[in-house]
């Protein structure tokens, strides 16, 4: 069947006008007919029909019950009735309960059964393109959501991803290489930040600066492969010694830093001790060697009440580590920081 064409049912019951109907429409539609309203369902039930044109007076079931029953089984059918002028009422029944598009009273004139078959197939195809373009409509927004979709976890993955990157970058930035410890720059505002927090609550706070002894001889006899092995087992010596609320890394070369929060005199004095006994105490395995460490210590400390900043800290952490190598190394040395240069006071363990 013609795509452009309609399909037309003709249900009557006269048998003379079936073939002169099918010959009259035959130009404009494909026509099917039925001589009752029982084979119409059936042809209906099993085929696809555009337009259903039925008399209303038929035997056993009439058109508009016909029309009604089509309505429920076939609701995209165009549904129209011939009835005589005795049948107005039945025809006002059929627009009510059959959802009658169009009804044609009989005799009907040529011209206007076509007219009104062609209405009903404009009617019909305007209907159809509709649902196609609604369909297409459908088809084209579910796949812009899917794009959208698609899209969106996309670039929700994509940023994941340089999140992931940036806090990678941010770790590798304020990593030292070398030992996975803070690097300088991550101790230096470490350390600022919690000089601040010193300053506005009262608790002490101690910065200590470890330097291992002799290091360039460590590089010669073991090569700068084995000075690099003994700054990885001082890192996991340090980690291990402090408390998890102090924090450790590398300045550079053969110094580290170690910033302990709430650690007073007598702790700083405490905590270097500590490490220096263990860094003592414990080699640094390197192949079927094993070197021997020990370190100097210089802690600053800032009691409670004293204000102070990082460069002047790090200045007195600084001299109280001379001193220490001064007087032998292998030592841990503590200075009192006070608001003036003059008021340090120096206390070694």
């Amino acid at each position: 069947m013609n795509a452009s064409r309609c399909t037309l049912l003709v249900v009557d019951d006269e048998p003379y006008l079936l073939p002169t109907l099918k010959a009259l429409l035959s130009n404009d539609f494909d026509v099917l007919t039925a001589s009752c309203a029982e084979e119409a369902e059936q042809l209906l039930s099993t085929c696809a029909i555009d337009l259903l044109l039925t008399d209303q007076r038929m035997p056993r079931k009439t058109g508009v019950q016909l029309l009604e029953w089509a309505r429920e089984h076939s609701p995209q059918t165009i549904r129209l009735l011939m009835t005589g002028y005795s049948e107005l009422d039945d025809a006002i029944e059929a627009i009510n309960r059959g959802n009658v598009y169009h009804y044609l009273l009989k005799p009907w004139r040529t011209e206007d059964l076509l007219q009104v078959l062609r209405n009903s197939a404009d009617k019909f195809l305007l209907e159809r393109k509709r649902e196609e373009l609604l369909h297409q409509l459908q088809l084209l927004n579910q796949e812009l959501e899917k794009r959208v979709a698609d899209r969106t976890r996309q670039l929700e993955e994509a940023n994941l991803l340089l999140e992931q990157k940036a806090r990678e970058l941010e770790q590798l930035a304020l990593t030292d290489p070398l030992t996975g410890l803070f690097n300088r720059r991550a101790l230096e505002e470490l350390a600022r930040f919690e000089l601040k927090r010193h300053a506005r609550y009262p608790s002490p706070v101690s910065l200590g600066l470890i330097d291992v002894d002799h290091f360039k001889q460590i590089n010669t006899q073991y090569l700068i492969t084995g000075g690099d092995e003994a700054l990885r087992g001082l890192a996991k010596i340090l980690t291990s010694t402090v408390r998890e609320v102090d924090s450790a890394g590398r300045l550079g070369g053969e110094e580290f830093l170690v910033i302990a929060r709430e650690t007073d005199h007598e702790g700083a004095i405490s905590l270097g001790e500590r490490i220096r006994t263990m860094v003592e105490q414990t080699p640094i395995h390197y192949g079927s060697q094993q070197i021997p460490l020990t370190v100097s210590i210089g802690f600053a400390v800032a009691e409670v009440g004293v204000i102070t900043d990082f460069p002047t800290m790090f200045e007195q952490a600084a001299a109280a580590l001379a001193h220490a190598k001064a007087t032998g190394r292998n030592r841990c040395v503590v200075r009192l920081v006070t608001p003036s240069p003059e008021g340090a006071a120096l206390a070694t363990s």
